[in-house]
């Protein structure tokens, strides 16, 4: 069985008020035409379609070009909603839209019933675990605490109870949309901690053939059988040294599995360039930068006058400007951003109220402010749910 994995292709989302709907749309094109030219048996989209709850009515007509172009193809498709997606509006028409061969999952109680689709070593199983927020899922799972952990095992318990029952031989395919421990994150993921934790281990996937991982916008192999394909294009300056790529996965009558990477067409490259303002108008090193889209972090003490226009003379695509001035090690600034850097949340709450008053929460107080971070959290998700 031969697929094509991607994820996170984030329609309608631009980088820096740039549009990139050519951009998404030139990446269609390339997953349709590798997809007929390897002759591949199936297109796995591990969620995160579009990049917000009600995407752009452009960034729609595109993902319905896409469908009805793999249709066309026969190339039969699954699909998951992820933390950005409308899981709702994502899978409407989802059983109409099944019998054209483009397999939405995005309800949680359907995780252990799988697309199947054969090849002549028999079937495979494709499990489509759409992204699972804890605290709106963990009723459907019968959970009293939930946490990423425990509402992704529980999902995955669901998909071993209905393998056993299949033929002997049948593989199997998951597709999730979580942190796994270990994977690699960019500035452009939402967070989805939930009670200090984001991140479940890879072993929670154990039992099936593959996992398709997505959410994380950078290619990862956590293991042989676990990988994420991360994002077509880069959406933050923190992708400017990714490989933006595909997985073309052949998996074996065994289940075996062979992982092949597929680049992903780049509209134009992206630099992060650092100096003083004379410096970055001047240094030759910065010469392989005036044509891609730049991030620039000035270090000059006193911020000079119109950086941006005088920077877009020599690079015409610059897009971002950062103010780091030079400081030395006595100043408060300096002091302040080494206390914060690396610290969640809860760390810094805890902080201010030992600052604050002297002494350090206890462990009930830590508990209430955790419960207050979950909360918060919680109900950002309830409104993405809502919208």
């Amino acid at each position: 069985m031969r697929f094509l994995h991607t994820s996170d292709w984030h329609l309608g989302r631009s980088l820096h008020r740039v549009n990139l709907l050519d951009a998404q749309a030139a990446f269609i094109d390339h997953l349709v035409t590798t997809a007929r030219e390897e002759r591949v048996d199936a297109v796995v989209v591990a969620g995160d379609v579009y990049d917000r709850a009600v995407p752009p009515l452009t960034a729609v007509e595109l993902f319905d070009t896409a469908l009805h172009r793999l249709a066309d193809l026969g190339v039969p498709t699954v699909m998951i909603s992820g933390n950005h997606d409308s899981a709702r509006r994502l899978g409407v028409g989802a059983g109409l839209i099944g019998k054209a061969g483009i397999h939405l999952r995005t309800e949680p109680a359907r995780c252990g019933e799988p697309v199947l689709l054969a090849d002549e070593h028999g079937d495979v199983a494709f499990y489509g675990l759409p992204y699972l927020e804890p605290t709106l899922v963990k009723d459907t799972f019968q959970l009293d605490k939930a946490g990423h952990e425990a509402v992704l095992g529980a999902a995955m318990d669901q998909v071993r109870a209905d393998l056993a029952g299949r033929p002997h031989g049948t593989r199997s395919v998951v597709l999730a949309h979580a942190f796994v421990t270990g994977g690699e994150p960019s500035d452009s993921e939402r967070d989805i901690t939930v009670g200090g934790v984001d991140s479940v281990p890879a072993a929670v996937f154990d039992g099936v053939d593959y996992a398709a991982l997505g959410h994380l916008h950078s290619a990862q192999t956590v293991s042989e059988r676990v990988r994420y394909s991360g994002s077509p294009l880069a959406y933050s300056f923190s992708e400017a040294s990714h490989r933006k790529s595909m997985w073309l996965i052949d998996l074996g009558p065994g289940g075996e599995v062979h992982a092949e990477r597929v680049d992903c067409p780049v509209p134009r490259p992206l630099a992060r360039i650092s100096g003083t303002l004379d410096a970055l108008l001047t240094d030759p090193r910065w010469d392989t930068a005036t044509d891609a889209w730049v991030e620039a972090t000035l270090t000059d003490p006193v911020r000079p006058a119109e950086p941006m226009a005088r920077l877009a003379e020599r690079f015409a695509h610059v897009l971002s400007l950062v103010f780091a001035p030079e400081k030395t090690a006595d100043d408060p600034a300096v002091s302040y951003a080494q206390r914060l850097k690396g610290r969640s949340e809860q760390q810094i709450a805890e902080d201010f109220v030992a600052h604050v008053r002297g002494s350090a929460p206890d462990p009930h107080e830590r508990t209430v402010l955790r419960g207050a971070f979950d909360a918060t959290q919680a109900l950002e998700a309830q409104r993405e749910v809502a919208r």
